[in-house]
């Protein structure tokens, strides 16, 4: 199991490292990363402390069901999940927040542009969609993160951070507007977890 878990990490950290690589080279992902920061504004931030709290509770309440509390990185002996980069096998250790914090600040630079890669495989032309493929959509945004290992009742607690996504994106009209303010509004929550988790690294390293 600690050889999977070694190689899965190794597998993410390569993936991720390649966006990030993109970032730092390439001169027009570069500029589209910076543009997509720059243009955060207080509308796409203070939503994100009540949305992770309707997340939490949500998933807190799947959690229970039996099933839905498998994700297959804690089946290998990891927690969180891979991006995180913690297994059991640092546990106790200098590498169990060491790890975590090299692969979150190896994400960061790519944040953006994983936000707008999943903005737009789900909310994109949504407008002109039904409802009743707007709620697919949702849930299968959710859904679509428990092949990075989280528990399956956490990934579907994630709808409903799609389904507000959904709800600002065509709030602003749809199209490439709508796409740009719901790319913002998810960037922000995601910054939000990041530092939440680093501060919470930092503190697991004082200690």
């Amino acid at each position: 199991m600690e050889l999977l878990s070694v190689a899965v990490l190794a597998f993410v950290a390569v993936r991720v490292g390649s966006v990030t690589a993109r970032v730092v080279r390439d001169d027009g992902v570069r500029r589209r990363t910076l543009a997509l920061v720059r243009g955060v504004r207080w509308r796409h931030v203070w939503p994100t402390p009540f949305l992770g709290a309707a997340v939490l509770t949500v998933a807190s309440v799947l959690l229970l069901v039996p099933g839905l509390d498998w994700g297959w990185w804690s089946a290998l002996g990891g927690y969180g999940n891979p991006v995180t980069g913690g297994t059991e096998a640092t546990v106790g250790t200098m590498l169990e927040w060491l790890v975590p914090l090299v692969f979150v600040l190896l994400l960061l630079p790519a944040l953006p542009l994983f936000a707008e890669a999943e903005e737009r495989r789900f909310r994109f032309g949504a407008e002109d969609w039904s409802w009743g493929r707007r709620l697919r959509a949702c849930v299968t945004f959710g859904l679509v993160h428990a092949i990075v290992g989280i528990p399956i009742g956490v990934a579907l607690a994630l709808s409903v951070g799609g389904a507000w996504f959904m709800r600002v994106y065509l709030r602003a009209g749809g199209g490439r507007t709508g796409l740009l303010e719901c790319t913002r509004a998810h960037l922000a929550y995601n910054a939000t977890i990041v530092a939440l988790l680093l501060v919470a690294l930092a503190a697991g390293g004082v200690a």
